[in-house]
């Protein structure tokens, strides 16, 4: 398969096999991670594989975020466990932090190297045959999310990766190509 291949066939997976990810799958994806391009070589990424405690610890983190607008003590105590509990089931999760610089520009250059690495992640797992979902959001900042994901001071969750293989792969969604937002100055 081929890089632009990988790209085309690249879905956010919502839904995987019970498949046991191997260590060196993810250690083959987390390599083709940190092959990123990165201003100043600050490899600024930094990969946290969760096993099944921690995905139902950060679970148990999101479920708190989800169930903030709930009053129903029931209802946030559900929810709570039904969130770890899905979390616990995935097949794989690597939380991606980066090293949080002083520096105003380092720190927006090692945001976009890590994105960068993250999408080199999704492609390489592509490549072996898994899917993966990039996930983002507020919660990433709460204390629970850092606490269960392992992630020191001085480092920033940029997102969360489930990963697995696919129980079923969503066809593409439309998308208008890039001609539309292209500009050719003199």
């Amino acid at each position: 398969m081929n890089v632009i291949e990988a790209i085309e066939k690249r879905r956010s997976i919502k839904r995987f096999t019970d498949r046991e990810i191997t260590r060196g799958e993810l250690e083959k994806i987390i390599a083709a991670a940190a092959l990123a391009p990165n201003h100043r070589l600050t490899e600024p990424w930094r990969f946290y594989v969760l096993g099944p405690e921690a995905r139902s610890a950060y679970g148990l983190a999101l479920g708190d975020r989800k169930a903030r607008k709930l009053t129903d003590p029931d209802a946030v105590a559900a929810l709570r466990a039904k969130v770890a509990a899905e979390n616990r089931a995935l097949p794989g999760m690597i939380a991606v932090a980066m090293t949080v610089s002083e520096d105003p520009e380092t720190r927006e250059e090692d945001y976009a190297a890590v994105m960068m690495a993250i999408q080199n992640l999704a492609l390489a797992a592509v490549e072996l045959g898994l899917g993966t979902h990039i996930k983002t959001g507020a919660v990433m900042d709460t204390e629970g999310a850092r606490a269960a994901a392992g992630v020191p001071e001085g480092e920033r969750i940029v997102a969360t990766i489930n990963i697995g293989e696919p129980a079923e792969v969503p066809a593409p969604k439309a998308r208008s190509g890039g001609g539309g937002y292209t500009r050719w100055l003199p």
